[in-house]
């Protein structure tokens, strides 16, 4: 355990809410901050209505307390994470912001999906004290924190980032190096690369790939990790496999000519109704629903 820290959460939305959630509910004061007036005041609700779906303490709630503008939510901030949209010069403006107001002794965290740390807190006064967290989303189920450290990162930086989010219940894992994607977002999109030259290259359709994934080495990656796999199987037959399978493997650096022609079109999946598959509304609600219940289930 440790005592209860000023967490100021800087973005209220998709990640935000979520995440000023899982830190209140391990009994921390949280003070929020999001541009949106409409978001800002509709954020203890939201996680009030998350609690209880989850049958967890509502009264949690009450320690997140919203804050109109960035200088007060990170005045007395013991850590500050940022979950602001994926914008760099975006992030780049609000940590100025950030570090003109919080604590000298404040760690200063962001929780981007893919955009290197380092660029984000390059013009920082203080960099050591800049690190990474990396959420997934939905926070208040999905386990993992992915703390990322730059070359600045000093050591008890790093510490006490690890174990705020280990004590608040957190699978925190450390990345060593800063690299866009860092280890989560480059071994999922790594696979929906594939997965779309597949169904480019005509070998199958969308369904296929998602059946085929869904129903085989699917089933145990919740248990059993791509390197824990290699060891099973062994590293002869991995490399006798890669041998035969890697040249064929899609590899071009950049974005596949089908993705980009689906985002030309408009066809943006189900925000537009129509991807990769078409989609009613019944449709993405069902699918939404399924994924939060075995989330739900998952949490043990």
């Amino acid at each position: 355990m440790i005592k209860p820290m000023n967490i100021a959460v800087v973005g209220a939305g998709l990640m935000g809410h979520g995440i000023a959630q899982v830190f209140a509910a391990a009994g921390h004061d949280v003070a929020i901050h999001d541009a949106s007036a409409v978001v800002l005041a509709g954020v203890v609700e939201r996680i009030r209505g998350n609690l209880r779906d989850l049958d967890q303490d509502i009264a949690s709630a009450d320690r997140v307390t919203p804050h109109e503008d960035i200088a007060s939510a990170a005045q007395n901030a013991d850590f500050v994470v940022e979950a602001a949209l994926e914008n760099l010069p975006l992030k780049q403006v609000l940590f100025a912001t950030i570090e003109q107001a919080a604590p000298v002794t404040a760690i200063l965290a962001s929780n981007t999906s893919v955009i290197p740390i380092t660029a984000i807190m390059d013009k920082l006064m203080r960099r050591e004290r800049a690190i990474g967290t990396h959420w997934w989303n939905p926070p208040f189920l999905v386990p993992l924190v992915e703390v990322i450290t730059t070359q600045w990162t000093d050591d008890a930086t790093l510490a006490q980032t690890m174990m705020l989010h280990q004590a608040i219940g957190k699978t925190a894992v450390h990345v060593k190096k800063d690299v866009p994607g860092f280890v989560g977002n480059r071994l999922q999109h790594a696979l929906w690369r594939e997965a779309i030259s597949l169904v480019e290259r005509g070998i199958c359709d969308a369904e296929t790939v998602d059946t085929v994934a869904k129903a085989s080495f699917g089933r145990r990656l919740a248990v059993l990790g791509p390197m824990e796999n290699i060891d099973l199987v062994g590293a002869d037959l991995t490399l006798a496999i890669h041998q035969t399978v890697l040249s064929d493997l899609e590899s071009r650096p950049g974005p596949s000519p089908l993705l980009e022609a689906m985002a030309a079109e408009g066809r943006l999946g189900m925000k537009s109704g129509e991807g990769f598959y078409r989609w009613t509304a019944e449709q993405q609600a069902a699918l939404r629903t399924r994924v939060l219940q075995f989330l739900k289930q998952a949490r043990g």
